[in-house]
């Protein structure tokens, strides 16, 4: 069964920076997909923040974290990471990877991926 688990979440202060990864397991080729990370508020919906696309060329983010935030992946290690510098408050969420195995392209909404991870603590003090 696939699996991907978060790690890296905490406490920081704004200004700081955290780095989340994630860990793909599981029968299915994970190098082979788009890989996204997702955040949700307490009350509020989730929302997107970034995706890569199998190979590593293609990157989009959203807006409220461009330029701050940064994604990469390792296919040898099947992981993604999230670099998250200059945090604000308004960064505090549960982050949640995500796995697009339904062909190869990206997307940006929660529908668009169809594996999801069990999300990871962020939280920005002021």
């Amino acid at each position: 069964q696939v699996q991907l688990v978060e790690s890296g979440g905490g406490l920081v202060q704004a200004g700081g920076s955290l780095r989340l990864s994630c860990a793909a397991s599981g029968p299915t080729f994970t190098a082979a997909y788009a890989m996204g990370w997702f955040r949700q508020a307490a009350g509020k919906e989730r929302e997107f923040v970034a995706a890569i696309d199998w190979s590593g060329v293609y990157i989009v983010y959203a807006e409220s974290v461009k330029g701050r935030f940064t994604i990469s992946r390792d296919n040898a290690k099947n992981t993604v990471t999230l670099q998250m510098n200059s945090l604000k408050p308004e960064d505090t969420a549960v982050y949640y990877c995500a796995r697009r195995t339904v062909d190869r392209t990206l997307g940006r909404a929660v529908f668009d991926y169809n594996q999801w991870g069990q999300g990871t603590q962020v939280t920005v003090s002021s």
